[in-house]
């Protein structure tokens, strides 16, 4: 029986695991990750309303695992060597016979100051560290922005930090605070969340101006500071500051033998086989795949991958040859409000957005409750 290794337990790693079981691949697979659970990130937008906790978001894998007949190696990965062969982690090593890179991506730190920000994605901890920075203050400035990777433009998560911004928004009207609140978005470019559509920025810039949500656009980040946003088109202040910045692949790339694109990442083709190796493929934020500059870093572009490279690896398990299936780049969200929602979509020449509604916010709440159960 062939052994397939695969690095990480997030959604890539996930749904490469169901499709391959759902192909009746015959494998012997081994997860590795440091952490035997699913954190379900595109809910940590509603922590700092209360509308989540992070036990909400926090999926045990044992059971799952156990389902699929998967055995999890307990480790972080440390570096891949031997043409993909040998996988190096902190509890020990582990060859394999096919390798599923899905490791996720990691943020850059190079703006002077980030430590000031809270960076919403990490993690829970970061999202309830906004919850209680927020319940703590009586009035003030809250400002939210993003940067992309300058190398590989394409590597931002602008979507979440919409909904951060939009949420808090709505939570402080909620409360009856909003009026001892100033609310100000920054971004580099004078048309934030290009990779929606025009259409979507139309409608987001928009909305924020019937908000009386603030913007400073078409500015270089400078730094950051305790209090302050410092941008080359000047500086505000601020008592609580929301940044994301842009993403790169993680730092045990370093000295594997694994190809780097010019952004950091895991070079791979359309098929998501890492370039210049064999039975290696990549899924999700830790890789950099051909297609249109709007493909997004999502979970959802993550599935698709995945099922691209589980379609491959089991075609080849029946000697079906390389790998020849693509994956499909679709763009698919609802940039949520916390009481409602606006749908964007994205594929090939189709771009279209659905306007704000209170069903399209309990549709992503349902979507949540469903993608959490097959793993429950």
């Amino acid at each position: 029986m062939k052994k397939l290794v695969i690095l990480g337990s997030g959604f890539a790693a996930l749904t490469t695991i169901r499709r391959l079981r759902a192909r009746g691949a015959d494998a012997d697979i081994t997860v590795v990750s440091p952490r035997n659970e699913l954190v379900y990130l595109p809910s940590l937008i509603w922590i700092p309303s209360g509308r989540r906790r992070g036990a909400d978001l926090r999926m045990p894998l044992a059971g799952f695992f156990e389902r699929q007949q998967v055995s999890w190696h307990r480790g972080a990965v440390q570096g891949v060597h031997d043409g993909g062969r040998r996988v190096v982690t902190d509890n020990g090593e582990i060859g394999n016979d096919y390798l599923v890179v899905a490791t996720g991506g990691r943020y850059l730190r190079a703006l002077p100051g980030i430590e000031h920000a809270i960076i919403p994605c990490e993690g829970i901890e970061s999202a309830e560290a906004i919850r209680d920075r927020l319940a703590a203050l009586d009035g003030g400035t809250v400002a939210v922005g993003f940067a992309t990777n300058p190398q590989e433009p394409g590597a931002v998560r602008g979507g979440p930090m919409f909904e951060f911004l939009f949420g808090i928004d709505t939570l402080l009207r909620q409360q009856g605070r909003r009026d001892r609140f100033r609310l100000v978005f920054f971004n580099l470019s004078t048309e934030p969340g290009q990779r929606l559509g025009r259409s979507a920025v139309a409608k987001l810039l928009s909305h924020m101006a019937r908000q009386g949500i603030e913007t400073r656009l078409g500015h270089k980040m400078v730094r950051l500071e305790a209090d302050r946003v410092v941008t080359d088109g000047g500086a505000f202040d601020a008592d609580l500051i929301l940044f994301m910045p842009g993403l790169t692949g993680p730092a045990w790339l370093e000295g594997s033998v694994l190809p780097r694109s010019p952004g950091g990442f895991v070079a791979c083709d359309e098929t998501c086989r890492v370039r210049g190796l064999e039975r290696v493929f990549a899924a999700g934020d830790v890789g950099s795949y051909p297609g249109p500059d709007w493909m997004a870093k999502q979970a959802h572009q993550a599935d698709l991958q995945a099922d691209a490279v589980a379609r491959n690896i089991a075609a080849e398990l029946r000697g079906g040859g390389p790998p020849r299936h693509e994956f499909r780049t679709e763009l698919a969200c609802i940039v949520d409000t916390l009481d409602s929602g606006m749908l964007v979509y994205r594929r090939g020449s189709r771009n279209f957005t659905l306007p704000r509604s209170r069903l399209l916010h309990w549709a992503k709440r349902r979507f949540e409750e469903r993608y959490l159960n097959t793993y429950r």
